[in-house]
């Protein structure tokens, strides 16, 4: 599976004019490799029939398509699934102890796969396993892409959202190519507004996110209350979520493109009328939605988990003071599929283990 060739997925257009042109192959020729490659979804070269054979051997000797299949997946009562992807890079010349989860959630009419960026996280935060982890690295735009394009239900996906491992604007020009794959008109061509990424707040880059995607924002909020999101998330102390909302005010979210708010509740701690006010005095006149979402317990961190009752109140109260405020249903729990529990810690200290 491993060689010395490059990857051609991840390459945008522009890429892929550069490299016909270093192989002394026609201009038009990189268009054609866009379609297969994202288009048709072509796990080899040799399946390009459009272009001539003696291109296609050109093309081989140097680059495969470098479509990396899930190495295991788990799947839970409620048809969730998670699949453990390699961790490869742009240049498929050496092994890796590398992973990612990525998690497919089925639902009615609606498909969304869950992508990681990162392998582990910097952020930290006291609630999420991913954080737990570490940082060990940023995912390529290859591998981003690959965790769509060889997931075995890519031709029921409806949406794609950034919420698996990793800050996304941590890797942010590897996630902006990813969109820009996504949507372009050579590329996947998804409608932006099919695609969600969310982020912490991290200072310059969440703007240059907001100036250079269309895709929506999901601002991972969690307490209104800066001293308290700041015990939750080291990031606050960075980028305070008031700045993170005074920034997403200078953008229009009144059309297509929309801003949301996640917002994982803890008994007690973040979900009582006092948040509730704060809450709805931080959002006031901001054109944005919350979703409410269940705390999932990890080991060794003492949370306690709202109850239903307690996030109706809440959903209740912002909704009646003009903030669209939803609960989310948790998927994939038993299969650690669920917000905030992702991990590939296990599987790499199994792999540097057995080497």
């Amino acid at each position: 599976m491993i060689s010395n060739k490059k990857r051609l997925i991840g390459l945008t257009l522009a890429d892929l004019k550069a490299v016909v042109t270093v192989l002394g192959m026609p201009a038009f020729t990189a268009k054609q490799i866009a379609q297969w490659l994202y288009v048709k979804r072509v796990t080899d070269i040799d399946e390009m029939t459009n272009l001539s054979k003696s291109n296609r051997q050109r093309l081989s000797e140097e680059y495969q398509v470098g479509c990396m299949p899930p190495v295991d997946c788990q799947r839970s009562k409620d048809g969730t699934v998670k699949y453990l992807f390699p961790v490869i890079g742009n240049d498929l010349n050496a092994d890796s102890n590398r992973y990612v989860e990525t998690v497919f959630i089925p639902d009615h009419d609606r498909a969304t796969i869950c992508v990681s960026c990162q392998v582990g996280c910097k952020m930290n935060c006291l609630f999420c396993q991913t954080g737990k982890q570490g940082w060990q690295g940023d995912l390529t735009t290859a591998d981003i892409l690959n965790q769509i394009h060889a997931l075995p239900e890519a031709g029921q996906l409806t949406n794609i959202v950034f919420m698996g491992q990793g800050e996304p604007m941590d890797n942010i020009d590897a996630v902006l190519r990813a969109t820009d794959i996504m949507t372009a008109d050579w590329g996947w061509a998804w409608s932006p507004k099919r695609i969600t990424v969310s982020s912490v707040g991290v200072r310059g880059k969440l703007k240059r996110y907001l100036d250079e995607s269309p895709c929506h924002i999901a601002i991972s909020m969690h307490s209104p209350i800066h001293e308290q999101r700041m015990r939750l998330m080291p990031a606050e102390k960075a980028m305070p979520i008031q700045e993170t909302v005074d920034l997403l005010r200078q953008y229009d979210f009144t059309h297509q493109r929309r801003c949301s708010f996640e917002y994982i509740c803890f008994g007690g701690l973040n979900d009582t009328p006092t948040y509730a006010r704060e809450i709805a005095r931080l959002l006031q006149g901001l054109e944005c939605r919350v979703n409410l979402i269940r705390f999932h317990e990890i080991p060794g961190v003492d949370l306690p988990a709202s109850d239903e009752k307690r996030m109706e109140a809440l959903r209740d109260y912002l909704t009646h003071h003009g903030i669209t405020t939803t609960i989310r249903a948790s998927r994939g729990q038993d299969i650690f599929a669920a917000c905030g529990l992702l991990s590939t810690a296990k599987k790499i200290k199994e792999e540097i283990t057995t080497k």
